[in-house]
């Protein structure tokens, strides 16, 4: 009996226990399911409703690698928020603690009654990636006290960030990036001195170019990241934001106008990250930088760390090589100098070295290379002797860039066979010679930008049966037809630049995917080749094709720039070109043998910057519906057969630069056609030289030349007009207009045209009057030519304010009277013609008038003085002593004078310093004739070098 109740008490005990843990179960079960409170629930549906769900609204997220999708579409009613999508609650109490709604499709705004803000427990918001419709903050996010982590970036806010943020004591992380949004000094402050625990700080892209830097000065010390890129922050900014205690990353990438210098001494945090990109920050890299012994990416590309042109930093300090944990450096587009120190066998971690665009010099022979680094760029600097043998152990490497330096020797390709990742390879514009034997077939599985650019190279290599994208052989010996199956199966090769070698014929353009095309300066024969129709840029000028544009040209329904000068084209200009409609923005024609008129067409071309026939055959009128080019900026119509009378259209062309009419058939007179306007204000230059104009100069339109009263002569960079218009996968600039001169019937290389060159060419017409006064205010033109023409009166003393004049010619007119002594105050001239007047009285003397020979005054008799034989009567001085310029007696022409260029100053090295003056000592007048071509960026620094004046002075 005992036994028998054991066994039911303990039976009885378990059938409880069993009770108790499914009452137990059921409870927190319960429990769960009522986790978040009904007030919170409440609150989050009531935000939900302010929303609609747009994929549009979050398409940033792709680009930053997130994933989008619209989370809220997972809260319903009658279910617990703290299983929604975004949502997380306290574990115990069950309060809304954080809201994750980044890149959920929110398009909306958030106004200041919203429920949002009833969720007062939150301690992590992100509503980052999506769209609030251009929406202020809401100071109410201020109220936020338990807050650690914020961000509102990229969500199409705008307006003022409100100071109340600041309240928000216990943040840790904020990020405020945005466009559209402003920061005050005021703000700026309360941040940095009650946001004591902040360790993030990104406020991208935010104005702040009001923001007084000293608001910085008493940054969190527990501060860990700190981005403030492209906020247009100005000024000197506070030394000590480099010795905060534990600081990991600072990013100030783009604020242009931002400078400042690395500490000097004292130098060592914890920093891993930093970027000065595109900054104004100046000087040497201190030794100090070495004490960063955990710094991982060193990005100072673009700055100003430079002296005094030439004059460079110094070199790169040996102390780089103590960062051993260093993976990417980039110090491109600097004026670095001296050697490079042997960095490579030292940062074993290297990946990345970014040193391009700078003027650093070495023996590239004694380089030695590990297999670490992934990106070498060294192009564009002063690197000489070969290519070291240690540079096939970057068996890792996927781009190899050492284009644009001195190097030299015979390079034999087979040493990259190593390269089994190789992506990039560029290796042009050095004086190598690179041999690749004929049975050379090794494949480079990855290779898809090959750059051997004046490489000396003979043949097409057999390697090249693969899928590129970018080919570059510009500027070798290779001769003979190109071959259709060369260059892979054309699916991918989007660039092919064959320019500049002897390449005498071509089969169909068959590579349907190439986007750029340049065959110029070949010996190609026959038909003008219809390119791919894809083809955005295609110059094939300087060869020898003949016969008419084919029709099929005017498919091309992506063309941009269309360059077929210099050829043997004849026939009419196609009607259909105007079908190229809004892609179109240049096309020149010029020196070919095109007859009839210009097609009226092109005026659907509304896009055109650029309409260049010079040196054609055409005829009949200029069409006025070309005035719908409104994005006009260059129109050379120079040396044809056009005749009419001036075509007053053009004064609706606001964005014009260049207008030459030269050497046509335009008659009558320019009168004032419009008494009102800004016509003509960016035209910088003008040549209506040898036409039939008759009446008074167009003194009207010299006080609307704008451009030719503004002095850009302080900009650090020399700027060539036209050189953005097209940029290949690499950023490098190939369209550029140019300046040719033909002096004595030589003709110098076509150079391009600075921003700053202004010119006035009205010369051989049959132009009356006197000269204007209005010429005055045109202070900083640097060419004017009225020669040939019936000028009567004398010459203007207020000529002498032309402060930047270069060049004068006023011969072959009927001008009177002496020669103003206020023109010896023109320190940039170099060339005066005032010959065939009927000028008299003693010549001016001192400064560039002592430089001027016989020639700048025959046929005025009555003229006396130096450096003529006739001495005035009253002239008691010794001559001053003879010209180290001399030239040849038959120096003269009927249709001009000789120029003689006197290299001294600004002025004089900037427009015949680049090519007049090694041909202008000896010979006669050079006629500035305007035309286009294409220069590559890289080349164009290699070709500067033959005028180190200019590289001296600007």
């Amino acid at each position: 009996m005992m036994r028998w109740l054991m066994w039911l008490s303990q039976l009885l005990y378990i059938l409880l226990l069993s009770y108790s843990e499914v009452t137990s179960s059921s409870f927190l079960s319960s429990s769960s399911a009522l986790l978040c409170s009904q007030d919170q629930s409440s609150a989050l549906l009531q935000f939900k409703q302010l929303f609609s769900f747009s994929e549009d609204a979050s398409s940033g997220c792709d680009e930053v690698g997130h994933h989008s999708y619209p989370k809220m579409e997972s809260w319903k009613d009658a279910t617990d928020c703290c299983s929604w999508d975004g949502v997380t609650c306290d574990s115990v109490r069950g309060d809304v603690i954080g809201l994750d709604l980044s890149c959920s499709w929110l398009y909306g705004t958030i106004a200041s009654n919203s429920t949002l803000f009833l969720l007062s427990h939150l301690q992590h918001l992100n509503l980052a990636l999506n769209d609030f419709n251009s929406s202020s903050i809401s100071s109410r996010f201020g109220q936020f006290a338990s807050l650690s982590y914020l961000n509102l970036s990229n969500s199409a806010f705008s307006g003022q960030v409100p100071y109340e943020l600041s309240q928000i004591s216990q943040l840790a992380s904020l990020d405020l990036s945005i466009f559209h949004l402003s920061l005050e000094t005021s703000v700026v402050k309360r941040l940095v001195q009650n946001l004591t625990k902040l360790r993030d700080l990104h406020i991208d892209l935010i104005d702040m170019s009001s923001v007084s830097l000293t608001s910085f000065m008493n940054l969190s010390s527990s501060l860990m990241s700190l981005s403030l890129k492209s906020c247009r922050l100005q000024g000197r900014l506070p030394d000590n934001i480099f010795r905060l205690p534990n600081l990991r990353e600072l990013n100030l990438f783009g604020n242009s106008e931002l400078t400042g210098i690395f500490p000097l001494s004292n130098w060592s945090n914890p920093l891993r990250f930093l970027d000065l990109s595109k900054t104004a920050f100046s000087g040497e890299l201190p030794k100090s930088i070495g004490n960063l012994k955990f710094l991982r990416q060193l990005v100072l590309n673009g700055c100003n760390f430079t002296g005094s042109v030439p004059a460079s930093v110094g070199p790169i300090p040996v102390s780089l090589s103590f960062l051993k944990d260093l993976t990417l450096i980039d110090l491109r587009q600097n004026n670095f100098g001296g050697e490079i120190p042997n960095l490579f066998p030292n940062l074993t971690k290297l990946t990345d070295a970014y040193m391009s665009d700078n003027q650093l010099t070495g023996n590239f022979c004694e380089f030695q290379f590990g297999n670490s680094l992934q990106f070498l760029t060294l192009d564009n600097n002063r690197l000489y002797g070969c290519i070291p043998k240690s540079i096939s152990n970057l068996v890792n490497i996927s781009e190899l860039d050492i284009s644009s330096n001195n190097l030299s020797g015979i390079v034999n390709f087979e040493m990259f066979t190593k390269f089994k990742k190789i992506g990039t390879l560029a290796l042009s514009h050095n004086s190598l010679s690179v041999s690749i034997n004929k049975n050379f077939n090794h494949t480079f599985p990855a290779l898809e930008n090959l750059e051997l650019a004046s490489c000396n190279i003979t043949n097409f290599p057999n390697f090249l049966n693969t899928s590129f994208l970018r080919l570059d052989l510009s500027d070798n010996r290779i001769s003979g037809r190109i071959p259709k199956y060369k260059f892979g199966t054309g699916k991918y090769l989007m660039f092919l630049n064959l320019a500049y070698n002897f390449l005498s014929s071509i089969e169909l353009l068959q590579w349907e995917n190439l986007r750029f095309v340049d065959l110029r300066a070949n010996l190609l024969q026959g038909q003008l080749p219809i390119p791919p129709s894809l083809v955005d840029f295609f110059s094939i000028s300087n060869n020898r094709l003949s016969g008419e544009i084919p029709l099929g040209i005017c498919t091309v329904s992506d063309l941009s720039i269309l360059d077929i000068s210099y050829n043997n084209l004849s026939g009419i200009i196609p009607r259909c070109l105007g079908n190229l409609g809004d892609s179109l923005s240049v096309i020149d024609l010029s020196m070919n043998s095109f007859q009839g008129t210009i097609p009226e067409t092109l005026a659907n071309c509304t896009r055109l910057n650029t309409i260049s026939f010079n040196g054609n055959q055409l005829e009949g009128l200029l069409p006025p519906a070309l005035v719908n080019c409104t994005s006009l900026e260059v129109l050379d119509l120079g040396n044809n057969k056009i005749n009419g009378s001036f075509p007053y259209w053009l004064e609706a062309l606001f964005e014009l630069h260049v207008l030459v009419l030269r050497s046509n058939r335009f008659h009558g007179p320019i009168g004032i056609h419009n008494t009102s306007g800004m016509f003509f204000s960016k035209l910088q230059i003008l040549d209506l030289s040898h036409n039939e104009f008759i009446g008074l100069l167009p003194s009207h339109y010299f006080g609307n030349m704008k451009a030719m009263m503004i002095n850009d002569e302080g900009k650090q960079e020399l700027e060539y007009l036209g050189e953005n218009y097209f940029h290949d996968m690499a950023g490098s600039t190939y369209y550029q207009y140019t300046v040719g001169v033909t002096v004595k019937g030589l003709k110098t290389p076509p150079l391009g045209i600075p921003t700053i060159f202004t010119t006035i060419d009205l010369s051989s017409n049959k132009f009356q009057g006197e000269i204007p006064e209005a010429l005055v205010s045109l202070n900083f033109f640097r060419l004017l030519n009225l020669s040939h023409n019936s000028l009567t009166g004398s010459i203007p003393s207020l000529l002498a304010n032309l402060s930047a004049l270069e060049s004068l010619d006023l011969s072959s007119n009927r001008l009177v009277g002496e020669i103003p002594m206020q023109l010896t105050s023109l320190t940039f001239l170099a060339l005066l013609n005032l010959s065939q007047n009927h000028l008299t009285g003693p010549i001016p003397q001192g400064k560039q008038f002592a430089t001027f020979q016989n020639d700048s005054y025959d046929g005025n008799l009555g003229q006396c003085g130096f450096p003529l034989s006739k001495q005035c009567s009253t002239d008691a001085s010794p001559l001053p002593p003879p010209s180290i310029f001399q030239e040849d007696n038959d120096s003269m022409f009927a249709s001009g004078f000789g120029w003689k260029a006197v290299l001294i100053g600004y002025g004089c090295g900037l427009v015949f310093g680049l090519a007049v003056g090694y041909v202008a000592f000896k010979t006669g007048k050079p006629h500035w004739l305007v035309r286009r071509s294409y220069v590559l960026r890289k080349t164009t620094i290699r070709e500067i070098k033959v005028f180190p004046n200019i590289v001296k002075q600007v």
